[in-house]
């Protein structure tokens, strides 16, 4: 009878352990695709962020602060090379620890992981211990993962997320820490291509106006605030007559009275850059092509109305100055919101480009 009774006894417990582990089998398999999910939002959010009116700078971190809240992780830190030194991109780590955090590179432990392209995993394995990184603190991470970022093959720097329990991340889900990763080496790209463009802004030395570049930055970001703006740029036609009949000096006196002219017409709200040479863009934010005719065709008049004094640089002695206009041909177009502006302003550049010689006009398309 005894042996009946602990026979079914081992034959319950055989079944609740069966049970309990199938029961285990789907809350990994639960877990695994509730993060997958998980993952797929913060892929769209990321998106998202990208291309909204942000700073890189203010990017980076909002990417940051949605993997923090997303994944429920303690500490995310991206650190990137800038060719010339490491810089933390985004973290929510104390500012007394980022001398630490941006010199993990040194730090023997991750050679390996970097040189593999591979994740380092480390955790402390009772009270008292540190991460082999910690040089004066304790407690703040008792593990880690490190990731390395490589685009294209070229290492730029790594993400290294903390907690501070110990063995925290043995059953995470490493797939799908690999997809984050790679989400955040397609940001880094897309944002470093974004300060590539504002970095190489620059002031026009004859009319103090922004270059090209400035738009496909800031101004872009203006502009997206709107659905619908107005994009205008002109050429000034006659500017290598100009140049020829009285001289470079007085060429650049027109191009620089012009961009006077323009930037005193204007509101602040709008966007005056020099595009190239003689052709400068205008955009108008918020504003659609039918409600900027009446303002086109007024600095136009004023423009050509001008009456530049030769520059007397370009005389020779006794020579008496002339006094020259500008021609302008000028084309306008509509710009909406997210598209690629720097599409939109080659299309008015190949339209100026392949005007009639003579041209000036006001012309939409």
């Amino acid at each position: 009878m005894i042996i009946v009774v602990i026979i079914l006894l081992v034959a319950i417990i055989m079944l609740l352990m069966i049970y309990n582990m199938l029961i285990s089998k789907k809350i990994d398999k639960y877990n695994n695709l509730n993060q997958k999910v998980v993952s797929l939002n913060v892929l769209q959010e990321f998106m998202d962020t990208i291309s909204e009116e942000k700073t890189p700078s203010n990017k980076i971190r909002k990417i940051n602060e949605i993997l923090i809240e997303k994944y429920d992780i303690k500490y995310s830190t991206i650190v990137v090379y800038n060719g010339a030194e490491y810089i933390i991109k985004a973290t929510n780590v104390d500012v007394k620890h980022w001398d630490t955090l941006k010199n993990l590179h040194t730090e023997e432990i991750f050679k390996e992981a970097i040189e593999t392209a591979t994740p380092k995993y480390i955790t402390v394995e009772k009270e008292g211990e540190r991460l082999p990184y910690q040089k004066m603190e304790f407690g703040r991470a008792k593990s880690a993962m490190f990731f390395p970022l490589y685009i294209d093959n070229v290492y730029i720097g790594y993400w290294i997320i903390e907690s501070g329990k110990a063995h925290d991340f043995d059953r995470i889900d490493t797939t799908v820490l690999e997809v984050v990763k790679n989400n955040i080496i397609s940001v880094v790209k897309t944002i470093d291509s974004q300060e590539i463009i504002e970095n190489i802004v620059r002031d026009d030395m004859f009319t103090g106006l922004k270059s090209a570049e400035y738009l496909y930055a800031e101004g872009k970001r203006r502009l997206d605030k709107y659905t619908i703006s107005s994009i205008c740029m002109f050429e000034i036609t006659n500017i290598m007559n100009v140049n020829e009949q009285y001289g470079r000096h007085t060429g650049n006196d027109v191009i620089t009275k012009v961009s006077e002219i323009v930037k005193q017409s204007i509101s602040p709200e709008y966007i005056f850059v020099r595009y190239m040479g003689p052709k400068f863009v205008l955009a108008f934010t918020g504003v659609q092509t039918e409600d900027i005719s009446k303002f086109a065709i007024d600095i136009k008049e004023n423009l050509e109305e001008l009456n530049i004094k030769q520059n007397e640089s370009d005389l020779y002695e006794d020579e008496e100055p002339e006094y020259v206009k500008p021609e302008i041909n000028m084309v306008i177009t509509a710009y909406y919101k997210g598209t690629a502006l720097e599409a939109v302003t080659k299309k008015l550049e190949e339209y100026l480009k392949l005007a009639p010689e003579g041209e000036n006009d006001i012309n939409y398309i």
